[in-house]
């Protein structure tokens, strides 16, 4: 595969995004797949997933964050994205990329991938934008409790006052991420419910684009995608037509280890969604793409691309 890399100007006002694209080799492309990366990484952490997809004819692209990854300048921090309501800014930069892309590849089939932060910003995407795509993968969710999440959402504001929103917040960072091992009776790392591949838990905490604790801006944004997903009356703007994959790990903390998932499934469906798709893959972790069994799962959302928007635009 052929990988490029690209900056674009942020729905802030004030920075440059980093970007990749990445495509096939010696043969015309049959679509688009969008990936959004999750919390504390970067889009290049897909690059194995991105050459499974463009080896079978898939362009494939994807940006860094806000606070992530080389989206951080010199003076930047990570885990801050902006002032000026992030959680929408978020949305409108994957969507700004959505757009250059679609350029350059008008009328091939175009889908959107979100994990973890990203499944949530996902989320929210399909609110807005849902009109212009072809499909969309939602991996490695969750559905958390709309008390749970004032909650949180009071606790960082609160902090705010005092700390400002540029506070690298270790507690809220404790709170939300701290039980998150204690279904690993064995677990070496504190970040071992990532994966069950220990090597690949290594790369994480050995990267230094990965793993970075979010500042309170950082976490009252992620709450707040949070709570807008989980919003019925946002849901309903979700096109009724539009094929959704939902896929996790029933191992997964953020997915209450597979209980949360049919609820995620649930709300989509009672917003109108027709075609909702479940898939829990057994003993998958938060990161179903750096599991040992990732093949498998790559070869599901393939398949699932292949059935419902391939074929769907031929």
């Amino acid at each position: 595969m052929k990988k490029e890399e690209f900056f674009f100007d942020s729905r802030d006002n004030s920075s440059r995004i980093h970007a990749v694209r990445y495509t096939p080799k010696d043969r015309e492309p049959v679509c688009v797949v969008q990936i959004i990366h999750g919390m504390a990484e970067y889009i290049e952490r897909y690059e194995e997933f991105a050459r499974f997809l463009t080896e079978r004819g898939c362009v494939v692209t994807g940006n860094d964050h806000l606070g992530h990854g080389k989206s951080v300048g010199e003076d930047g921090l990570y885990g801050y994205f902006c002032e000026q309501d992030p959680a929408t800014v978020l949305v409108r930069d994957v969507h700004r990329l959505k757009k250059l892309t679609q350029q350059m590849y008008p009328g091939l089939p175009y889908v959107i991938v979100g994990h973890s932060m990203g499944s949530f910003i996902l989320r929210n995407y399909l609110t807005m934008y849902g009109s212009g795509i072809t499909g969309a993968v939602i991996m490695g969710t969750g559905y958390q409790a709309k008390g749970a999440m004032a909650a949180a959402k009071c606790m960082v504001k609160l902090q705010k006052i005092f700390l400002g929103s540029r506070h690298v917040s270790k507690f809220s960072d404790k709170v939300s991420f701290g039980s998150y091992n204690r279904r690993i009776p064995d677990a070496k790392t504190e970040f071992d419910w990532l994966s069950k591949d220990e090597e690949s838990v290594k790369r994480y905490i050995e990267d230094p684009l990965c793993g970075n604790v979010f500042t309170l801006n950082g976490f009252q944004t992620l709450t707040e995608l949070i709570m807008r997903a989980h919003d019925p009356r946002r849901l309903q703007k979700i096109p009724a037509g539009l094929p959704l994959l939902v896929i996790s790990g029933d191992a997964d903390p953020l997915g209450d280890y597979g209980k949360g998932i049919p609820k995620v499934c649930q709300g989509l469906r009672r917003a109108g969604v027709k075609d909702v798709e479940m898939h829990l893959c057994e003993t998958g972790r938060h990161e179903l793409l750096n599991e040992p069994e990732r093949a498998r799962v790559m070869e599901v959302i393939y398949g699932w691309i292949q059935s419902h928007c391939l074929k769907a635009n031929a």
